[in-house]
């Protein structure tokens, strides 16, 4: 068990199985000691994460989404490694789009839910440049959508 398995048991965290593509792509990409993750949807033990800020769902379960998303870059990070998180370096960039209403506007509230997430798993190394912008619409109506960028070793 890595050290960052121990962390996310620690946390009362479980890691999904890492999801396969919809679609016509890929989950990641490697190129170099880089990992591209594609979008995670939020979605949880019980299905997926429904839900529009700023029309019936608020900024604090919208977080909570976000959290599920992190959950699914870090299964996708770990699928890359071949189910060795140790070799999880950093994480290097997210990109968050949130299914909100035109009058929203705390979507980096809602996407601090993912980034809280992850230094409370990898702590500095969880640290990352973001983005965190709205969307008129999500795949299947979820909350949150987010892809992430990581280094490995």
């Amino acid at each position: 068990m890595s050290d960052i398995d121990a962390r996310l048991a620690e946390l009362g965290l479980t890691l999904p199985e890492a999801p396969a593509p919809a679609a016509n792509y890929v989950p990641f990409v490697q190129t170099g000691n880089l990992v591209f993750v594609s979008g995670q949807i939020s979605q949880g033990p019980d299905g997926l994460i429904l839900g529009k800020l700023g029309a019936d769902m608020e900024v604090e379960a919208g977080a909570k989404a976000a959290a599920a998303c992190a959950l699914g870059l870090l299964a996708q990070v770990k699928a890359a490694c071949g189910g060795d998180l140790s070799k999880l370096k950093r994480v290097v960039k997210l990109t968050g789009f949130v299914n909100s209403t035109l009058e929203f506007t705390d979507q980096p509230k809602v996407i601090n839910g993912a980034s809280d997430l992850l230094v409370a798993v990898l702590g500095d190394a969880g640290r990352h440049s973001r983005s965190a912008v709205s969307a008129a619409s999500l795949p299947m109506g979820v909350a949150v959508e987010i892809e992430g960028i990581f280094e490995i070793a």
